[in-house]
């Protein structure tokens, strides 16, 4: 796939998941199936996560082959009180989502096709090159708002 295709479905992506966000209601935001997240749960974790991969991006575009890519325990992010995935409003936490990820599909753009290639080392996964971070958060959004849906069903 070449960049300008990569970047449409990695937009299209952050609008599938924005789009959905949109449409919840109060009421919607703490549904959930019985061992499941909530909306709001997901939501705070989409912009926790879209904050890393705009970290992470940026080494891998900036940085030497090989650099780090940290990972963290999302579950443990989710539980913590202090961060409040389970009772913030989501306003700050959706537009972080958007704002990250307007900003990252501006470096996507910008990207060769020899970038791709371009690699660290994720602290979970092993090695890590732009076009798996590509392939990773262009299907992150649609997943979360598939679960945000299934929340709802």
């Amino acid at each position: 796939m070449n960049i300008a295709s990569l970047a449409a479905e990695y937009e299209a992506s952050t609008r599938y998941a924005a789009d959905i966000m949109a449409s919840l209601s109060d009421a919607d935001l703490d549904k959930h199936k019985p061992d499941g997240w909530s909306p709001r749960q997901v939501i705070h974790h989409l912009a926790d996560s879209e904050a890393q991969s705009y970290a992470r991006l940026r080494r891998l575009v900036a940085e030497p082959e090989g650099t780090t890519i940290q990972g963290y325990d999302e579950g443990a992010w989710a539980e913590s009180a202090t961060l409040g995935y389970k009772v913030l409003p989501i306003e700050n936490s959706v537009a972080v989502y958007l704002s990250v990820r307007a900003a990252s599909l501006d470096i996507l753009k910008r990207l060769s096709e020899s970038d791709l290639e371009r690699s660290g080392v994720h602290t979970e996964a092993g090695p890590y090159s732009i076009a798996r971070w590509i392939k990773t958060y262009s299907g992150h959004p649609r997943d979360h708002g598939d679960q945000i849906k299934e929340a709802l069903a």
